[in-house]
Order: C-alpha cells, then sequence, then structure tokens
C-alpha cells in the first residue's frame, strides 16, 4: 500500500498508486495478468478487512498541476464520506 489514511471511528483507507510494474513484466512491455489477478486478490483482502482502497494511475499524477487538481477534488469528497471534518 502506499498511503494509509487512519481515520475517525476506526475507518481505513488505503491510496494506490499503480505504475505499469503492477500489471507488466519485462520493464513494462509485457502485459502480466497474473500480476494483475494478484493486485485485485490484494485488494479483496484489504476489503475483507474493513479497508476501502482506492486507487489512481501513475499517469493521473504525472504532472504536478493535473495531479494537484486531481486531489483537490477527490480529497474533499472522500473526507466528506467518511465525515472528516477538515
Amino acid at each position: 500500500m502506499d498511503f494509509l489514511l487512519l481515520l475517525p471511528h476506526g475507518q481505513r483507507i488505503v491510496l494506490e498508486v499503480d505504475g505499469s510494474q503492477h500489471y507488466t513484466r519485462d520493464h513494462g512491455w509485457t502485459p502480466d495478468t497474473s500480476k494483475y489477478a494478484e493486485m485485485m486478490a490484494g485488494d479483496r483482502d484489504l476489503k475483507l478487512r474493513d479497508y476501502e482502497v482506492f486507487r489512481f494511475g501513475h499517469d493521473e499524477l504525472r504532472n504536478e498541476n493535473a495531479a494537484h487538481a486531481l486531489l483537490e477534488q477527490f480529497l474533499p469528497e472522500l473526507f466528506q464520506r467518511y465525515r472528516v471534518v477538515t
């Protein structure tokens, strides 16, 4: 997991940033469905243990301005959903 947010009332949020290493082999050249399946199994395991998982693609966060805009929208919505006062 890339980031773990421990919120009030025992709420646990996992933020993942996925680059091509999560679903390819040969340094990003060949799709690898077994790596992808392993990642999905990990998500299911976390969810069964009451973690909420949110994934971002590496390309969404590559550009600093675009990443800032995305997170400015996402984080307040996330905190509103879990009723975290900011």
